[in-house]
């Protein structure tokens, strides 16, 4: 039987690519975006999420095994917080009811690279109540903070929740994604910029030299929603040419410094 499979954002880019890799592996795709989807919903209002719940439900009779949370944007406005953070746990969190009934049900957050940089400890905070009118009034003015916060905020989400008895208790692995330099339509203007390129690689040291195409995350993201991924929960995986490995050195992994003490 066919593994059902949700992606958000799945018109372009990232989603796109996992789409067409899920389809060519035998994949029930629904995707869900603005325009080219099975689902067109907003995720960037209410009712578009509980328009994207519904029709998901409908399209699958309330049975789903795996949901691609990829959704997003990076404008410098509060809007980026209702699809990043907000849009994407309406599909992680309103979807999970359906992965209890499909089989060896997996989710994948698309997080980002982004959650390695400055981002504002208060928005994050903001975003993680959960109220999302007051989230949107306190991103106003915090402009290229808002995008680095809402990954900060929606990775911090699913590493809590990826653990609990409704997720990985319930046989559900939760797992996050974070993507580095990739040309989608979101970063090729940006890449098409001799000047703003540099900028990036500054910004983004890639030890193997490139950056990378959406097609390399799609067959990560493969893996992690296949029943072959029988064991991680909760992992983030950076995807990123190298530069997670060095911007933040050996101990990046580490929540805390090692102390080594000699012997006396």
């Amino acid at each position: 039987m066919k593994r059902t499979a949700v992606i958000t954002g799945s018109a372009s880019g990232i989603g796109k690519a996992a789409r067409e890799l899920l389809l060519a592996r035998g994949y029930r795709v629904i995707g869900v975006d603005l325009h080219n989807a099975e689902v067109i919903a907003d995720l960037s209002t209410p009712e578009g999420r509980e328009a994207m719940i519904y029709a998901v439900r409908w399209m699958t009779g309330g049975v789903v095994d795996a949901v691609i949370a990829n959704a997003g944007l990076a404008l410098p406005e509060p809007i980026t917080a209702s699809v990043n953070y907000f849009g994407a746990i309406a599909a992680l969190a309103g979807l999970q009811p359906m992965l209890l009934k499909g089989k060896q049900s997996r989710a994948v957050l698309v997080a980002s690279l982004a959650v390695t940089m400055p981002f504002d400890e208060a928005l994050v905070e903001a975003y993680l109540t959960g109220d999302e009118p007051a989230a949107l009034k306190a991103s106003e003015g915090k402009g290229d903070l808002i995008y680095a916060s809402t990954k900060v905020a929606v990775t911090r989400w699913a590493r809590r929740h990826a653990v609990q008895s409704e997720w990985a208790g319930a046989g559900i692995l939760l797992n996050i994604v974070a993507p580095g330099l990739i040309a989608t339509s979101m970063t090729q203007a940006m890449i098409d910029d001799p000047a703003t390129l540099v900028y990036l690689k500054e910004l983004m040291p890639m030890p193997i030299g490139r950056y990378g195409q959406p097609e390399e995350v799609a067959e990560l993201i493969a893996f992690l929603i296949s029943p072959k991924n029988s064991l991680m929960v909760g992992q983030v995986i950076f995807i990123d040419s190298g530069s997670e490995a060095t911007t933040r050195g050996e101990l990046g992994w580490a929540s805390t410094p090692q102390v080594v003490v000699a012997a006396a």
